[in-house]
């Protein structure tokens, strides 16, 4: 299998960006004649560099240039890991002399370096073993005949911006096929109550896009009451897609080991319900018996209920119409595009400039996609990252034609070869996701910033922002898709997933992997999907690959706790220690071992939903590390004291620990740190706000235990104001002190802020500054627990407040003309009201302006609960409203005759409801009353009145 040229071109220039005279004196200014042996491998590989191009097209036809430029990877791998030994070696002694004063025991880590006199000698050893590889190389590549030759990338374009997928086309008809199919009665013979339906056809040909097309179909859909879509993918594990199932059917986490109490819930959670089951990229993984254990519980559903499938191989379709369990599979056999429909996909993923030929290109564009709309998206990527005058080239290039035994499609081959080599190293490492797999922008990037891969000389852009462009141009190559369900989150397709290992070759390895889920000596990156018990067995081969850089467990959500063997921490741990990135997200762990502290090379560390309460004192000696984080971890209490020594530290997620105590002194040393979204201010100057006014912060931050602020200008030291790449910002009191509204006057951020809440504020009124109508950009504001406030800030002034939610204002008595301000339309985009736990609010008072104009025009949804004391709701000020929420409201009248636009209406517990005759609901399409002491209505005839009505229950109201 030809292992393409990967990433060498990039990685190779990063090598000899270090082997420069300044890092070779800075490194290995102590070694004797090291200096000049270093120089010599600068020219050398320089010399090797200049062949690559000509290497890259010759590897699919020559094995002995593919074998060539494997065994180059491999010793820049090797090259990188010693130079990264002695960067490391030379920052710690630089760290040790500057901090004489640590603490004893680290002082005592420190006794364990090695000597310097032995240091040296093991990297000599190193340095001439390296030197021995690269002269055999070089004497290689003369052998070989490879030439000099101009890389073709300096006709790339940057695309400008992110390509968005445009309409489904060309699957109409197959739409309305499926949806027939679904609808069709169930045979009276049939002895069962469902069906399947089996979407077959090749990779690419877009089976998952059809059947999220018809998923969405609301029309079609009406007519089942449940409705699941489940991504199985080539790893079939039938307790996961049963569990699965069963979240997504009673929206609840579902924990149960149990397979037989697993399937009994499933089948109590749709028993007389018509369900559609969708199981998306079905393999041939899936055997007959696992379907049969899988289709059991699918019995209890009512008549109609239907399975759809889709997958490659007809025997997947045919196993699950076996006689024996249902009725025959209906199968939908899925045909390529047509040409039209396949250049018009083509063109939705093109920039709109074209060459003056294009009229002749465009049979050679639809002959190169064969009909496949993944192949039209990819080309339609490939075309766009490149000059127009190139595309004839590109179109006529000769790896359409070359076929090197893979089953990689000749448009996606030739997507990789016409990607930036800085983009090829990126793509590369996507090759540990697993198929389906939903990743987010942010997890990438920091993983390939830990790699290494987003280096560009000092100074010129952060990593975090070049990251971000190289994430736009996979995206826009059609590389990475948005995934269906969150735009948030994005997806490979399983035929570019397949690209990506090819591209990585033997360096990547995925346990479930079958074809290459073993590691070797020459495996530098693993990650697997953790499971429930993860022992010592799992880790057997891991211990072949002593210089691993990464070690990826990749949490599934399945709603049950990972374990992990004390052997992988103890015993698997210390031996890995070229480590880059490390993860532990997801298991249960208590504690991590001091053996951490020797992993040098790390750079990522990832302890998310762990259970550790503190880390160890030697995580302060991961000089390298850029990330770390610690999300969710409900019982960490404290961070080590010698943080500030973690110099290149750029990102501490400390989101949801809400028992952290308080954070490490001195964190303004952390000079590169963005972002901190938790920073609890400690009862020490040491750990107080002003530690933070000389960071360059982005994202969001908490500043928790403001109640510790005892001098006002640490708070002005903070520079709050000054931090424009906030855009969320949280201030949060646990307690009560003598100097809040001062503090939190102090706390006035730029005016670019788009969140801010306010939670456990105990002063007597807000600030000026909360509401003021400079900050123009705040869509979203939350009050709670602000127990002492007698008023509401002016929020009616902010011009793009699109969310409000006011919580826990218990001293709130009436809502007025101050939460209006003092502007000529309040709340003008407004579309999220709240109001909970407000126990002595009694009134509601409208707005005192022109009667002409409307007081929230865009408001939409309106929530009101646990508010025993209030009596009537604004009804002229809210006509438009789609959803009206009231719970908990024991003397609230509820008026709903101004509510005309009512999609959706929940009242629970309120004294009474009313509603004037003449108006009509036409759009009311759910609606529950609970608890109402009194009706205003004719109930029966005002539910005759509702033509759209769904869904409806009424319990406990008295008429």
């Amino acid at each position: 299998m030809a292992l393409g040229e990967v990433f060498l071109a990039a990685f190779l220039q990063l090598l000899l960006d270090r082997l420069t005279p300044r890092e070779i004196l800075g490194y290995f200014g102590s070694l004797g004649g090291a200096g000049k042996k270093l120089q010599k491998w600068r020219e050398t590989l320089s010399a090797v560099a200049a062949v690559l191009s000509d290497a890259e097209e010759k590897q699919l036809t020559n094995k002995a240039v593919d074998l060539w430029l494997n065994d180059l990877k491999h010793l820049a791998y090797d090259i990188d890991d010693l130079l990264n030994t002695f960067s490391n070696e030379m920052l710690a002694r630089k760290q040790h002399k500057l901090h004489q004063t640590c603490t004893s025991k680290v002082r005592r880590f420190f006794t364990k370096v090695p000597q310097k006199v032995k240091f040296n000698f093991n990297m000599s050893s190193e340095i001439d073993d390296i030197a021995n590889r690269l002269q055999d190389i070089f004497d290689r590549k003369v052998k070989l005949s490879l030439n000099t030759s101009t890389s073709t990338s300096s006709s790339q374009r940057t695309p400008s911006s992110y390509v968005l997928d445009g309409p489904v086309v060309g699957r109409h008809e197959d739409a309305r096929k499926i949806v027939d199919l679904l609808s069709r009665d169930v045979d009276p013979s049939s002895t069962t109550n469902y069906q399947v339906v089996a979407i077959v056809g090749m990779g690419g040909l877009g089976k998952t896009t059809l059947a999220g097309q018809v998923f969405n179909d609301v029309a079609a859909m009406e007519q089942f009451d449940l409705k699941i879509w489940v991504s199985v993918s080539d790893d079939f594990n039938l307790q996961t897609v049963t569990r699965t199932i069963t979240k997504e059917v009673t929206s609840r986490p579902c924990d149960m080991d149990e397979f037989s109490r697993l399937q009994d819930n499933l089948s109590k959670a749709i028993d007389g319900k018509r369900f559609l089951i969708v199981l998306d990229d079905v393999w041939s993984t899936c055997d007959y018996d696992s379907w049969t254990k899988l289709q059991a519980p699918f019995r209890r559903g009512a008549k109609g209920s239907k399975v759809m499938v889709t997958t490659r191989e007809e025997k997947v379709a045919a196993l699950m119409g076996a006689p024996a369990q249902a009725p025959a599979t209906e199968v939908y056999h899925l045909e390529t595009l047509s040409e039209e429909d396949c250049l018009q996909v083509f063109e939705q993923h093109v920039s709109n400039d074209r060459p003056p030929n294009f009229d002749l290109l465009k049979k050679k564009i639809v002959t190169n996609c064969n009909g496949l709309p993944l192949a039209a998206k990819t080309l339609g990527g490939v075309l766009r990252c490149n000059k127009t005058d190139k595309w004839e080239e590109i179109l006529n290039d000769k790896l359409w034609s070359i076929s090197d035994g893979s089953n990689i499609l000749p448009v996606l081959r030739l997507s990789y070869h016409y990607l930036p080599s800085t983009l090829k190293r990126c793509f590369a490492y996507c090759s540990i996701l697993p198929n389906d797999y939903k990743f987010g922008k942010t997890q990438l990037i920091l993983l390939w910033m830990a790699e290494g891969f987003l280096a560009l000389p000092e100074g010129t852009k952060a990593m975090e922002d070049i990251g971000d462009e190289y994430f736009g141009e996979l995206l826009s190559r059609s590389l990475f898709q948005n995934s269906g369900k969150n735009s948030s989150c994005y997806v490979m397709h399983d035929l570019v997933g397949e690209l990506a290992r090819w591209a990585a070759g033997d360096t990547f390895c995925r346990l479930e992997d079958k074809l290459h889920g073993t590691c070797s000596a020459k495996t530098r990156h693993l990650a697997y999907i953790s499971g429930k018990f993860d022992g010592v067995k799992r880790f057997e081969t891991i211990s072949e690959a002593k210089r691993l850089r990464t070690f990826l467990p990749l949490p599934v959500s399945g709603g049950y706790e990972n374990y992990l063997t004390r052997y992988a921490t103890s015993n698997l741990l210390p031996q890995l220690k070229y480590l880059r990135v490390l993860s532990f997200n997801g298991y249960k762990l208590t504690e991590l071992p001091d053996s951490v502290g020797k992993l040098r090379h790390l750079r990522y560390l990832d302890l998310s939903d762990t259970l550790i309460m503190s880390l160890p004192e030697s995580t302060c000696m991961l000089y390298n590390l850029q990330t770390l984080i610690l999300e969710n971890c409900s019982k960490l209490k404290t961070l080590p004291s010698n943080m500030s020594n973690l110099s290149n530290l750029r990102h501490l997620n400390n989101s949801n620990t809400p028992s952290l105590e308080e954070m490490p002194p001195q964190v303004s040393r952390l000079t590169h740190l963005q972002t901190v979204p938790n920073f609890v201010v400690g009862k020490c100057s040491a750990s107080g706000l002003g530690e933070i006014g000389s960071l360059h912060l982005r994202g969001t931050i908490s500043l928790g235990r403001l109640e510790n602020v005892i001098d006002v200008g640490d708070v002005k030291r903070a520079k709050i104001m000054n931090k424009e790449g906030l855009d969320t910002l949280q201030l949060e009191w646990s307690g009560t002190s003598e100097k809040e509204s001062e503090v939190l006057c102090s706390l006035e951020p730029h005016k670019k802020l788009l969140d801010l809440t306010i939670k456990g504020y105990n002063g007597f009124e807000f600030s000026k500054w909360i509401g003021h109508p400079s900050f123009s950009d705040m869509t979203h504001v939350k009050l709670e627990n602000c127990k002492n406030c007698r008023f509401l800030p002016p929020l009616g002034q902010l011009p793009f407040l699109k969310k409000l939610q006011i919580q826990g204002l218990a001293n709130v008595k009436s809502v007025g003309a101050e939460f209006y301000g003092e502007c000529s339309l309040p709340f003008p985009v407004l579309e999220d009201l709240r109001f909970e736990d407000m126990q002595n609010w009694k009134e509601w008072l409208p707005c005192k302006t022109n009667e002409e104009i409307r007081v929230f025009p865009c408001l939409r949804q309106v929530s009101i609960s646990r508010c025993p004391k209030l009596k009537c709701l604004l009804s002229k000020s809210m006509d438009s409203l789609s959803e009206l929420y009231i719970a908990l409201c024991e003397e609230l009248v509820v008026s709903i005759a101004n509510y005309k636009h009512l999609r959706g209406l929940f009242i629970c517990c309120c004294k009474r409801v009313v509603h004037r005759s003449g108006v009509k609901f036409e759009l009311l399409e759910d609606m529950e009353l609970h608890g109402i002491s009194e009706f205003r209505l004719e109930i029966d005839g005002f539910i005759r009145g509702l033509p759209k009505l769904q869904g409806l229950w009424i319990t406990g109201c008295e008429d």
